[in-house]
C-alpha cells in the first residue's frame, strides 16, 4: 500500500498564522470553498469516465479536500489511527453517518493503509456528479427501501469483498444525521463482519462542521466554530450473534460524542 498522509496516529490541524482581513474573507466565504470542491469532483469524475481514477487518485483526491477544508477554517481532530492497521487483512469499519465530510476525507486516511470502498446508497451512485466516481470504487449499493434485498446485496457483495481483501466502511444509520440515535443504529455491519469472518474497527465521528445544502445536499454551509472529529476504535472479533459487539459500537460513539460536547476545547484554534 501507499505510504499514509499523516505522520502519527494522532493529528490535529495546525493553528495558522494570523490572516489579512482579506484573506479570511476569501478563505471564510461559501462560494470559495464551492468552487474548489467543485473543480475536484469534476477532475475526478473526468478521471473516472476514462478509468484511470484509481486507488492512489481516489485517497489523494480525498487528502485534497481534507487540506481545502483547513484552508477554509476546518479544525481536524483525528485519533486512533493505529487501529486502523491492528488486523493484517481486510476488516469492517461501522461509523455513525453525520455528513458528507466523512464520505469525502475517510478515503485519505484508510485507503494507503487498506484497499477500501463503501457500502452507498443507489441514489449515489445515479447521481450526476458523483456516480462515476463512487462505481469506480466497486461500492455495494443498497436501496434503503426494502430491508431484506439489502441483507442480501451487503451479505453476498460483502463477503466476496472482504475475503478478497477489501475492507468496507458501512453507516448502518437509516441516513445522515446530526443526532445520533441508537435505535437507528442496525446490526447489518456485525452480521457482515461475523459470516465474513473479520474484525470490526468501529469509528466515532462529528462532522457537522459541514451542513447540509438546500439545493445540493452535498454543498451545504460550513460553520466554522464546530471542530471536527473522527476517533477510530479497537478492533474487535464478532462472538455470537453479534449484539453485545454492537452495542459496544454504539457505547463507543455515544461516549466519543458526550466527550468532544463536554470535554475540553480542542486543540488548535483559529485566530
Amino acid at each position: 500500500m501507499q505510504k499514509g498522509y499523516f505522520d502519527s496516529d494522532t493529528y490535529h490541524t495546525p493553528q495558522k498564522e494570523t490572516l489579512s482581513i482579506l484573506e479570511k474573507i476569501l478563505l471564510d466565504s461559501r462560494l470559495y470553498f464551492a468552487l474548489k470542491y467543485a473543480s475536484v469532483v469534476l477532475r475526478t469524475r473526468k478521471e473516472a469516465i476514462r478509468k484511470v481514477y484509481d486507488t492512489k487518485a481516489w485517497t489523494d483526491s480525498s487528502f485534497e479536500i481534507l487540506r481545502l477544508i483547513e484552508r477554509t477554517g476546518g479544525i481536524f481532530n483525528i485519533t486512533g489511527m493505529e487501529n486502523i492497521t491492528r488486523s493484517p487483512g481486510s476488516v469492517l469499519f461501522i461509523s455513525n453517518h453525520m455528513s458528507t465530510l466523512e464520505t469525502m476525507i475517510l478515503p485519505s486516511i484508510i485507503g494507503p493503509h487498506k484497499e477500501l470502498t463503501f457500502v452507498v446508497k443507489e441514489s449515489l451512485v445515479k447521481h450526476p456528479l458523483f456516480g462515476d466516481v463512487m462505481r469506480s470504487r466497486n461500492p455495494i449499493v443498497v436501496g434503503r427501501t426494502d430491508p431484506r434485498k439489502d441483507l442480501e446485496e451487503v451479505m453476498n457483495g460483502g463477503v466476496d469483498l472482504l475475503k478478497n481483501g477489501t475492507s468496507i466502511v458501512i453507516f448502518p444509520q437509516s441516513t445522515r444525521s446530526v443526532e445520533f440515535r441508537p435505535e437507528e443504529f442496525n446490526s447489518l455491519g456485525v452480521k457482515l463482519a461475523r459470516k465474513a469472518n473479520v474484525e470490526v474497527v468501529p469509528i466515532a465521528l462529528k462532522t457537522n462542521f459541514w451542513g447540509n445544502g438546500k439545493l445540493i445536499r452535498e454543498l451545504g454551509p460550513l460553520d466554522h466554530h464546530k471542530p471536527i472529529h473522527i476517533k477510530f476504535g479497537e478492533p474487535m472479533k464478532i462472538t455470537g450473534n453479534g449484539k453485545e459487539e454492537n452495542q459496544r459500537i454504539i457505547d463507543f460513539i455515544k461516549s466519543s460524542l458526550e466527550e468532544w460536547k463536554f470535554g475540553p476545547p480542542t486543540p488548535a484554534k483559529r485566530d
